[in-house]
C-alpha cells in the first residue's frame, strides 16, 4: 500500500494527525498542539521538527530520519512499539518510556534526564546522552559507541551489553542484572552497587567505593584508576592490570592485580579465607 505524502506542512492544534496510518511526512513542523501522532502506525518521518509535547504516544511501526525534537517536545515517545530513529537531535527530556523495539542510530540527547525508562528490546548505535537517570528499569539492551554524561544511569536494567562506551556517571548499574561492558571507560562513584552478574572486560574504571554489594562480579583485563575501597561485600573474579589503591572486605572469590596498596579485611565483617588475593608485588594489609 502506497503511503500518503505530507510535505512542508505546518501542523498545529491538538492531535493534528491523530490515528494517522500509512503516512510519509517530510520537512514538516509539528508546532503547538499536543499529541499530533497519537495512536498512529506505519509512519515515515523525514526532516521533521517536533516543537510541542507528546508527539508519538501509543504508536507503532515508526521510522524517523533527520528529525529534531525541541525542548518542549518533552515526553515525546511513550508506549510506542517498533520505532527506529536515525540522525536526530533530541533536546526534549523524558523521551522514550515503556516502548518496545527501539532502535536509535546517530542520536544526540542533549537533555537525557529520565530518558529511556522501562523500555524493552533496545539498540543504540553511536548515541550520545547528557542527563541523569538514563535507561532506568529497561531490559534487553545492546549499546555500541555510546557516550554518557549523567548520574544514576542504568538503574535496574536487565540483560544489557555495551561496547566501546565512555561514561561519566555516578551510581551506574545499581540494582542491575546480567550486564556486560566491553572496551569502555567508566568514571563515577559507587559503581554497580546491588548488581547481580556484572561483567567488565577490557575496561578502565575510576571509582570511589566502586563495585560493592555485587553478587558475582567478573572483571577481565581491566584497569582501576584512583579506585579506593573497592569490592566491599562483593563476590569477585577480578583480573586487574596495574595496581588497585585499596580493597575493602570482599565477600569471596579471587582478586588478581600487580599490586594492592591497601587491603582491608575486617574479621568481624567477612571471612578472609573465602577471598584469594594474587599480587605480583607486596602489599600493605590492614586486618
Amino acid at each position: 500500500m502506497n503511503k500518503k505524502e505530507i510535505r512542508q506542512a505546518y501542523l498545529t492544534g491538538e492531535r493534528a494527525l491523530f490515528q494517522g496510518v500509512d503516512l510519509e511526512i517530510c520537512d514538516s513542523i509539528f508546532a503547538d498542539g499536543e499529541s499530533p501522532l497519537k495512536e498512529s502506525h506505519d509512519i515515515e518521518l523525514e526532516g521533521c521538527l517536533f516543537k510541542w509535547k507528546y508527539p508519538l504516544w501509543y504508536a507503532k511501526n515508526i521510522v524517523a530520519r533527520n528529525c529534531t525534537w525541541f525542548e518542549m517536545a518533552r515526553a515525546g515517545v511513550w508506549y510506542t512499539d517498533n520505532i527506529a530513529v536515525e540522525n536526530a537531535v533530541i533536546e526534549a527530556p523524558k523521551n522514550f518510556r515503556r516502548c518496545r523495539g527501539v532502535k536509535l542510530s546517530h542520536v544526540d540527547f542533549t537533555n537525557a534526564e529520565e530518558t529511556l525508562w522501562s523500555c524493552d528490546d533496545v539498540t543504540l548505535e553511536k548515541v550520545t546522552a547528557k542527563g541523569d537517570y538514563f535507561a532506568m528499569n529497561s531490559s534487553n539492551l545492546f549499546l555500541r559507541d555510546f557516550s554518557l554524561v549523567g548520574n544514576y544511569s542504568f538503574d535496574g536494567v536487565k540483560n544489557m551489553e555495551i561496547h566501546h562506551a565512555r561514561m561519566l556517571t555516578k551510581d551506574a548499574f545499581w540494582n542491575s542484572e546480567n550486564v556486560a561492558v566491553y572496551d569502555s571507560f567508566i568514571s563515577g562513584e559507587y559503581l554497580g552497587w546491588n548488581a547481580r552478574n556484572l561483567t567488565l572486560v577490557n575496561c578502565t574504571v575510576e571509582s570511589l567505593q566502586g563495585m560493592c554489594y555485587i553478587d558475582h562480579l567478573v572483571m577481565k583485563h581491566c584497569k582501576l584508576l584512583n579506585t579506593t575501597l573497592a569490592f566491599e561485600y562483593s563476590t569477585v573474579d577480578a583480573e586487574i592490570s596495574g595496581k588497585i589503591d585499596s580493597v575493602l572486605n570482599p565477600s569471596g572469590g579471587v582478586i588478581r592485580a600487580d599490586a594492592i596498596d591497601e587491603l582491608i579485611l575486617e574479621s568481624d565483617k567477612v571471612d578472609a579465607s573465602k577471598t584469594k588475593i594474587i599480587c605480583k608485588k607486596e602489599m600493605k594489609e590492614a586486618v
